[in-house]
């Protein structure tokens, strides 16, 4: 695979600060989120703004990328790969690709024992195995004859739009040993949490001696959106609002991970009011949903016209309203 220019990516330079890392992320995802692009390879490039930025925001990954270059996927240690059970390992982790539009898009090359022989990519999207810190687990019991496999642990990335409605990804996996390729369906669980596991039965690694295979168990990371903000079960977003809508009241469209809706912004309304949409967030424990927040934003335009200005000059002169007064700010 070609090396992926993340910095290109996002649209920075090479020595680019956190600070506009995240902004230029902020605004490649606005832009190329399907929700708002409907153009064909918006899904696609909003995918790679995603991976690119879940590389540079972190230090440590970020000064991997720089160092290794286009070679850093392909990072082994220096005794090469492990033989696992049976003479080699059923899963080939090394030539991993990424992500294209239906989940992983394969792995190949020859695979490590341990997460010392993976790249650094493959380490930070899929970790580094079991709790033993191999890539590759023994076998359960430890002794000869048909043992089954210990399971296979990866990450899965979704988006918060996939977390919320659920559903179902499709994954493809290389075959190290026989170079075939299968294709598995995942069902996403609605309202699934960062850090939960789907469990694939039997899709984990070759057990030993022709034993039962392990299971292969994805390990759930929601996708940074630049829309909105989670915390526990609620979802939180900003609502813009102009200076009169907040003063007089009025209605405005709300942006959830399920489409737009229409709330009522009730007059006198101060940026930082929040207002509440029950059971439009995640879904918690014992079936009941959280909620989705959202918060009001005055904004005012940049440029008045000469009538515009001639009103707000009237209102100030005419308002006895003191935002700073002692009173306005308890």
């Amino acid at each position: 695979m070609d090396y992926k220019d993340y910095y290109a990516t996002l649209g920075v330079k090479k020595d680019a600060s956190q600070d506009d890392i995240q902004k230029a992320y902020r605004k490649q995802a606005r832009k190329f989120h399907p929700d708002v692009n409907k153009d064909s390879g918006a899904e696609m490039k909003f995918k790679e703004v995603g991976e690119a930025y879940e590389v540079l925001k972190d230090p440590d990954k970020r000064t991997k990328y720089d160092q290794f270059g286009s070679a850093w996927k392909r990072t082994q240690q220096p005794g090469g790969p492990r033989p696992g059970y049976g003479g080699g390992m059923p899963f080939d982790f090394s030539g991993f690709e990424g992500f294209d539009s239906s989940g992983f898009s394969g792995f190949g090359g020859s695979g490590g024992g341990g997460p010392e022989g993976f790249s650094s990519f493959f380490e930070m999207l899929f970790g580094s195995g079991g709790p033993g810190g191999g890539g590759r687990r023994a076998a359960r019991g430890g002794g000869r004859g048909r043992a089954r496999a210990q399971d296979t642990e990866a990450v899965i990335q979704l988006t918060l739009d996939e977390v919320v409605r659920g559903g179902s990804r499709e994954i493809t996996l290389s075959d190290g040993e026989t170079g075939q390729r299968k294709t598995l369906s995942v069902r996403i669980p609605e309202g699934i949490r960062p850090g939960q596991k789907i469990r694939l039965a039997g899709k984990g690694q070759s057990g030993f001696d022709g034993g039962p295979a392990g299971d292969l168990l994805l390990k759930v990371e929601i996708l940074p959106d630049a829309r909105f903000r989670v915390e526990g079960s609620d979802i939180h977003t900003l609502v813009p609002v102009t200076p009169w809508e907040a003063a007089l009241g009025g209605e405005a469209e709300v942006e959830t991970p399920t489409g737009r809706l229409r709330v009522r912004i009730p007059a006198g309304s101060s940026s930082g009011r929040k207002i509440r949409l029950r059971g439009k967030g995640l879904s918690a424990p014992g079936g009941v949903k959280g909620d989705l927040f959202g918060e009001f934003r005055i904004v005012v335009p940049e440029a008045l016209s000469d009538r515009e200005r001639a009103l707000f000059e009237q209102l100030a002169e005419e308002s006895e309203f003191r935002p700073r007064d002692r009173n306005n700010l308890e």
